[in-house]
């Protein structure tokens, strides 16, 4: 599994908020039935690779479709072999560390 941690930010829009854009993008991941958790600067999914840049395609999409005139994404992706980690195995294993 791995883990993609996705920002996209619309740019020629008419509002400087971007929840509704967030919102949309939300949307989409769930309806391919992933998880995913939202932080306040980006999105982190989970899932199978292929799923995962599929998925960041859509969301870098939306907002084209939504009307701004410029999309920046920035995706990170973070995919381990050794071992099966998901979104809360790496924060476990953070907190676990801070105790």
């Amino acid at each position: 599994m791995a883990l993609l941690e996705i920002s996209v930010v619309p740019v020629g829009t008419t509002s400087a908020s971007i929840s509704s854009f967030i919102t949309k993008a939300c949307q989409a991941v769930e309806a391919r039935g992933l998880e995913y958790q939202v932080t306040p600067t980006a999105t982190v999914i989970e899932g199978d690779l292929p799923q995962l840049i599929q998925v960041a395609q859509e969301m870098h999409q939306l907002p084209f479709r939504a009307g701004a005139q410029r999309v920046v994404t920035n995706i990170t992706i973070d995919e381990r072999k050794d071992k099966p980690q998901g979104m809360d195995q790496a924060v476990s294993a953070v907190l676990s560390d801070l105790d």
